[in-house]
């Protein structure tokens, strides 16, 4: 069997690229788990690694800066579609986002996007409430001190 292709689908810009850079360090019916070099030079980050949790359509990443030090973790809202021919995951970032800092502070971004996206006819009314489900679920494992089982597929790994 070929290794899985993983490919980032965005919808604002639209665009969808092979993650060809990221290398698979697990992967099970329940999650991917990769690790990365940032796609274009960033000053804040340089590398990390994330986890699909497939089952959820959330994917938490790990942002490092150049020293090794934890930049934040940035949660994703996501939708994946497996392509059986060419074993590829594309992977679409319904735009919602949280970042979660250093000190545990929360913010949720980019929920202008998710708007603008659907009044534009980017995403239908079946994607948009099952972001919104994901982000719910998402912000109640927070908000419950329960994302910490959500980093330990990357802290156990030792990303």
């Amino acid at each position: 069997m070929s290794t899985l292709a993983l490919y980032r689908r965005r919808l604002i810009p639209e665009e969808c690229i092979l993650l060809e850079g990221d290398v698979i360090v697990k992967h099970t019916e329940d999650v991917i788990v990769t690790k990365w070099k940032t796609l274009n030079p960033k000053t804040a980050f340089q590398y990390g690694a994330s986890c699909y949790f497939l089952k959820d359509g959330i994917k938490v990443s790990k942002f490092y800066r150049k020293d090794g030090s934890l930049f934040c973790w940035y949660c994703d809202i996501v939708q994946f579609d497996y392509k059986q021919d060419g074993n590829a995951m594309i992977v679409t970032d319904l735009l919602a986002d949280v970042i979660i800092m250093p000190d545990n502070s929360v913010k949720v971004v980019d929920l202008d996007e998710l708007a603008v996206a659907f009044d534009k006819g980017l995403l239908s009314a079946d994607s948009l409430k099952a972001a919104l489900l994901q982000l719910n679920t998402l912000l109640s494992r927070i908000y419950a001190n329960q994302f910490f089982r959500m980093q330990a597929e990357l802290n156990d790994l030792g990303l």
